[in-house]
């Protein structure tokens, strides 16, 4: 008996050690990119952006293998103060009719110690494209009650510069050191439908 015990135990764990990785679809609507600036030191506006696209392909067994690509439509800006929206989409800074998405698409993942990852990626904001690292906290992975998929959630932060991105206008009074704090929720698609069989 001990030995079929730890035979199966064996072949429970590879079978783990060797599960395909999963690829995630984000949840727009549970997840929030924070932006947070000094404002002449007197003040620590926030903006948030909304309707975040993109996936994350996550495998705890080989966490190298693991990638991020994300795309914020700058049309989810959103500080709360519409005539200040208008001026963040100006070409004052991000000049959102010419590049109306900031995008992000990882070139590294870590392990970083328990639950944590270290993401390097590609932020381009502006056209223009600049490395950035993210240091990621993995809230939680399994069965999603509601969706009844599995899912993964994530935290992470990163400071990025705004003068690299060709938006610096008025630092350094407005700082041009910017927090990113993010925090996403991300699903297994639904299997796509079959498609009907051709009649013989």
């Amino acid at each position: 008996m001990k030995r079929v015990l730890v035979a199966a135990a064996f072949a429970l764990a590879s079978t783990a050690a060797f599960a395909a990785p999963l690829t995630y679809k984000i949840d727009a609507n549970h997840t929030d990119v924070v932006a947070s600036w000094s404002h002449f030191g007197f003040s620590n506006p926030i903006a948030h952006f909304g309707k975040v696209d993109g996936s994350i392909t996550y495998d705890p067994a080989n966490v190298g293998a693991s990638k991020v690509e994300v795309t914020l439509p700058l049309s989810g800006l959103n500080s709360h103060v519409g005539d200040f929206d208008d001026h963040l989409r100006s070409d004052d800074f991000f000049d959102a009719e010419k590049f109306p998405n900031i995008t992000f698409k990882s070139t590294s993942v870590k392990a970083a110690g328990k639950d944590k990852l270290t993401v390097v990626g590609d932020l381009t904001i502006k056209g223009i494209t600049k490395p950035v690292t993210l240091a990621v906290t993995i809230n939680k992975t399994g069965m999603q009650p509601m969706a009844k998929r599995e899912a993964a959630g994530f935290d992470a932060t990163t400071t990025i510069k705004r003068s690299d991105f060709g938006v610096g206008k008025y630092a350094p009074n407005v700082s041009d050191e910017v927090k990113l704090t993010i925090t996403t929720e991300a699903i297994v698609p639904k299997p796509e439908a079959e498609a009907p069989k051709a009649e013989k």
